[in-house]
């Protein structure tokens, strides 16, 4: 009977309107994506790692691995970032939200989220302005055009040692700004009630109330 009453019930449980759901649906494929990135970038910097203990060990040390593992880490920060934000692990101050009623307790979780959302559409914002992609176009794709009119010489700058475009490195940041823009949407909606909070066995969590 008891079995029968709970099968009713996840029957008439409504399913989220068709926008939750598309954005939940795109915030968890991003977090699968970055959690590939973050296996890859581990495995990478560890081999980094290893690579530049041996060759010093060796007498003929490689200058490019150091900036390809300092990098690694700066990617891996970022996108381990993100994909912390999702699974609730971000960093939380609950020393007075944990004596107040739930009704005031889930307003400021809400605050907090929507702290997090409008940080991270300012700072996707900022991105767009710092690399101007509608500027640079208009300049031909020429960075030295582009730097000369706009005085914004990201498009000229390289690396040291691996000799890279340093956009390319801090193309990162704009790939930050907008999945957690992402994230921080689906995690609203989640505490609004439009959906349940979604649950993530892969990372070895019962769902992300589990943590935050």
């Amino acid at each position: 009977m008891q079995n029968r009453q709970a099968k009713e019930n996840i029957l008439e449980e409504p399913s989220p309107p068709l926008m939750v759901r598309a954005v939940l649906a795109t915030s968890n494929t991003t977090l699968k994506l970055e959690r590939w990135c973050i296996t890859g970038l581990m495995f990478l910097l560890t081999f980094l790692i290893l690579l530049n203990v041996v060759t010093r060990y060796s007498g003929s040390s490689l200058y490019w691995v150091d900036e390809s593992a300092v990098y690694s880490v700066v990617w891996l920060t970022f996108i381990g970032g993100s994909a912390m934000t999702r699974l609730r692990m971000d960093f939380a101050v609950e020393m007075v939200t944990e004596k107040l009623p739930a009704t005031y307790k889930k307003i400021a979780k809400i605050t907090a989220g929507l702290g997090i959302a409008t940080f991270s559409i300012a700072l996707a914002w900022m991105c767009l302005l710092w690399f101007d992609p509608i500027g640079f176009a208009q300049a031909g794709f020429e960075p030295k055009a582009f730097a000369g009119k706009s005085f914004n010489f990201i498009y000229t700058e390289r690396t040291q040692t691996l000799n890279w475009p340093s956009w390319v490195v801090y193309l990162i940041i704009p790939i930050f700004s907008v999945t957690m823009v992402i994230h921080s949407v689906a995690n609203l909606l989640e505490d609004l009630g439009f959906a349940a909070v979604s649950k993530f066995k892969e990372f070895g969590l019962t769902n992300a109330e589990s943590v935050n």
